[in-house]
């Protein structure tokens, strides 16, 4: 049987206000650490939905995405537990809306804001080794119109 490599989807949301940007502090295999609200696609929807429901799971608030940042490919490899994964993400930016009374994420300790500089002193801390490039990216004005992102109608076929 030939082993096919798939790499890990997932998503990312950038969220700026005044000078500073939307993380969440998790408990991981790794440790306690630092990530934008981000998680894997599910199966059944879009990249745009993804991410909407990754920042409401997350942060308990509402998500408009308004442009792709990026899209990154990172390797992880755990020198713990000796994990090899390959993650393709994909960051979008947009407007932080209502704030829910929900529970986080399980794994989630808190919500925090921190500044660029903030974020870049403790790179010990990050979860990915892309929270930063896309901040730098989100910084240089990089953005692409969501239209450039098609999701087939057969991906929402069987969903739930």
């Amino acid at each position: 049987m030939s082993h096919i490599w798939k790499p890990s989807v997932t998503v990312a949301a950038i969220i700026e206000q005044d000078g500073r940007f939307l993380l969440i502090e998790e408990e991981t295999s790794e440790g306690l650490r630092l990530n934008q609200p981000a998680g894997h696609l599910d199966p059944h929807e879009s990249l745009a939905e993804a991410v909407v429901r990754e920042v409401l799971e997350e942060t308990a608030h509402d998500f408009t995405p308004e442009a792709l940042v990026g899209m990154y490919l990172s390797r992880f490899r755990s020198p713990r537990s000796g994990e090899d994964v390959t993650y393709l993400r994909f960051a979008f930016c947009g407007r932080l809306g209502v704030q829910h009374q929900r529970a986080l994420d399980h794994g989630i300790v808190r919500v925090l804001w921190m500044t660029r500089e903030e974020i870049a002193a403790c790179p010990e801390r990050h979860r990915s080794p892309l929270l930063l490039a896309c901040v730098d990216d989100y910084l240089a004005g990089r953005r692409a119109a969501l239209d450039l992102l098609h999701t087939h109608p057969s991906v929402f076929e069987g969903g739930v």
